[in-house]
């Protein structure tokens, strides 16, 4: 029986900013459908990495590698076509559009076309995918809602949909449930667990209830370096992960 490459593969990855080094000889090996959390301090390396393998910043050292690919040297878009999608620590979406035109311009960029501004993008077939897009994320009833007068929350599944849009085999998910209250973690928290069990997923985040629920396997990332990595309960009993993230 032919063996699957790992959808992620990184080995002895690394960059360094002058004399610091920000991500250190990291080596992980992601599977087809896996959830894996990155864990770690602030300053560990965590979005850094994220950013490496998204081909946001080019690597000093090591490689990486996509469904058995090797990506080092291809840029953004490059990835971003084999299937790779991300979301980011800080908002960026069109505030000043409706949540169903940042959709419509994300399936756009999905089906490899350039977006015209002086072209409309308005179609009933691009449309009625955007707000299909919208209903997996419980925005459907928004989708005519300029994004500058939706709640945070909101802004945060709006960003989860563009991920979504581009129909991804990977998606990338820098801290989804950061400032957002108490029930929204639980509403956006759900919705993670409804994706696609086909999409990777290697998330960040520092809500450990909704994290580890989520989650089946684990990296501790410090200083750029993998300190503990493996399935989430060896990974919690470590008494490193204990030391380094929980602090005892």
């Amino acid at each position: 029986m032919d063996v699957k490459p790992p959808v992620i593969s990184t080995t002895a990855l690394g960059i360094q900013f002058g004399g610091l080094k920000v991500v250190d000889s990291v080596s992980l090996s992601i599977a087809a459908g896996e959830r894996r959390l990155l864990l770690g301090p602030n300053g560990a390396g965590k979005t850094t990495l994220f950013n490496l393998i998204a081909g946001d910043l080019r690597a000093t050292t090591g490689s990486i590698s996509l469904f058995g690919d090797d990506v080092t040297k291809e840029p953004t878009a490059g990835r971003a076509r084999r299937g790779l999608a991300r979301t980011y620590q800080i908002i960026t979406l069109f505030r000043e559009m409706t949540l169903l035109r940042n959709v419509q311009l994300a399936l756009a960029i999905g089906a490899k076309r350039c977006w015209n501004p002086w072209r409309s993008f308005d179609n009933a077939s691009t449309a009625r995918t955007a707000r299909e897009v919208l209903e997996q994320v419980e925005l459907d009833t928004k989708a005519c809602s300029i994004v500058a007068n939706c709640s945070y929350g909101e802004m945060r599944r709006l960003e989860i949909a563009l991920a979504l849009a581009q129909s991804p085999r990977i998606v990338l998910l820098d801290e989804p449930l950061a400032g957002l209250s108490g029930p929204e973690r639980k509403r956006v928290g759900g919705l993670l667990h409804a994706l696609p069990r086909d999409v990777t997923i290697l998330m960040i985040e520092h809500d450990m209830d909704i994290a580890l629920a989520y989650a089946g396997t684990v990296t501790v990332l410090q200083g750029g370096r993998v300190v503990v990595d493996g399935d989430k309960q060896t990974v919690l009993a470590d008494p490193r992960t204990r030391e380094i993230y929980l602090g005892h």
